[in-house]
């Protein structure tokens, strides 16, 4: 068959192609299917508690026996769902998972939850929460996620930020044994330019030398809440570089609403998460970094699900009118929950024990709804995976077959259902458990 190009020509276009397409692939792994909080609680550093997760629980529990007891009415009134078997299905899953595993992810603050305080105070919150993390270890009552936010490397406060970061490291490394919890991490806020990161990460590499720790054991998590962490000065997308600056250690991007409004010159009123300028935000960094293996998390709903009026004696009216207040909440929280998980942000802030309730009741039910076609498409994936070409699906049918094996990964850690559900597709526990669709077909194709 006659050709135009000889073959020296054609192997020097494989060869810049495969190192090209490598390059990609070591930038985009295929996503590992590692567990992911659905959820981040933020709560003031000169509050935490060994066992504050359990307390949160228990406060969850009593408003949703107080406002919440009737699983259908409630579901319908802050729009969950108006399936009634769907709706008692959710509720008892919420009632087993508040007693069970109330809070995924917490994160001890020291920036906009706590506030700027004399030194010292600092100082001896930071030892403190450190303390109380140490012993939570100890108890096992912390949650599977856990960190600190400290406050912006700005020139204001960089230093204070640092002090607070070595001493409750320091101290939380010295009362552990040498240990960190699982799951640890650094929320660094309000960044606006690279080096703001890359000073983290040699902090974080200096702490690791200097306790002993691994290196790489200590992991960041970038706040995306100011213009300048979108696009920079020269109008590159920033988004990447502060990835990059952080050298690996980074772990999860999250999205601040209410600072990234307010930085957009959008007046306080208009302020929310569903603004179209928190869209776009989202949206850069979901196409900054889809792939890349770094989770995003969206904002909060600072609307919170509160009675109005307090004490034993109140009237019907005065009952009436709790309700309806904490009904408004609740169902602004599943309203922003349900276009975080619409639109691919599988994890979001809370900032009271009310919105628990109402995070595992749109998460489930969005899981639950979403159970039969997904085990379809992916019991559909596995039937042909013996016959599929490996050309064809090491880049397309294997990163979607990925992403439908996320979501019952997803749905299993969260509580929404349980792991037999998911061999409706065809899989086993092995290969569930497993977490890798590329494995799964590689394995049914008898490939080494």
């Amino acid at each position: 068959m006659a050709t135009s190009l000889g073959n020296e020509l054609a192997g020097d276009l494989a060869v810049r192609l495969r190192k090209a397409n490598a390059e990609v692939a070591a930038r985009y792994p295929v996503e590992s299917g590692a567990r992911q909080p659905v959820h981040t609680v933020y709560g003031g550093a000169h509050l935490f508690e060994a066992d504050l997760s359990g307390k949160l629980g228990r406060l969850a529990r009593r408003m949703l026996d107080t406002y919440g007891a009737d699983p259908v009415e409630m579901a319908a009134a802050i729009g969950v769902t108006d399936d009634a078997e769907l709706a008692r299905t959710v509720h008892a899953r919420v009632i087993d998972k508040l007693a069970r595993e109330p809070v995924e992810d917490f994160r001890i603050d020291f920036e906009d939850g706590y506030g700027n305080r004399a030194d010292a105070e600092e100082d001896g919150h930071a030892e403190s929460a450190a303390r109380e993390v140490a012993a939570g270890m100890a108890a096992g009552t912390l949650p599977p996620f856990i960190g600190i936010r400290i406050k912006p490397l700005s020139d204001e406060l960089a230093r204070r930020s640092l002090r607070t970061l070595d001493i409750f490291v320091t101290t939380l490394v010295g009362e552990s044994g040498g240990t960190l919890p699982g799951g640890f991490v650094v929320t660094l806020p309000k960044i606006t330019t690279p080096t703001q990161v890359e000073v983290l990460v040699g902090t974080l590499a200096a702490l690791e030398a200097a306790l002993g720790l691994d290196e790489g054991a200590l992991e960041l998590e970038l706040m995306i809440e100011t213009t300048q962490s979108i696009v920079g000065p020269d109008g590159r997308v920033m988004l990447p570089l502060l990835a990059d600056a952080a050298r690996g250690r980074c772990v999860a991007a999250h999205f601040g609403t209410y600072d990234y409004t307010a930085a957009s010159a959008i007046t306080a009123a208009h302020q929310h998460m569903m603004h179209p300028a928190c869209d776009f935000a989202r949206n850069m960094m979901k196409n900054a970094y889809a792939g890349t293996g770094i989770w995003l998390s969206d904002g909060a709903t600072n609307i919170m699900p509160v009675p109005v009026h307090r004490g034993d004696a109140l009237t019907d009216a005065q009952q009436a009118e709790n309700r309806a207040s904490v009904y408004a909440g609740w169902r602004l929280h599943v309203e922003h929950i349900r276009h975080s998980l619409v639109n691919g942000y599988y994890q979001g802030w809370d900032l009271h024990p009310g919105q628990l309730p109402t995070r595992y009741a749109a998460v489930f039910a969005f899981f639950l709804e979403g159970l039969p076609a997904a085990s379809e498409r992916l019991k559909n994936f596995v039937a042909r995976a013996a016959q599929a070409t490996l050309v064809g699906d090491v880049f397309d049918d294997a990163a979607t077959g990925q992403g439908l094996l996320n979501f019952f990964l997803r749905g299993i850690a969260c509580g929404a259902f349980p792991e037999e559900q998911a061999l409706a597709t065809g899989l086993t526990l092995d290969e569930l458990r497993g977490r890798s669709f590329v494995a799964i077909l590689r394995n049914r194709r008898g490939d080494s």
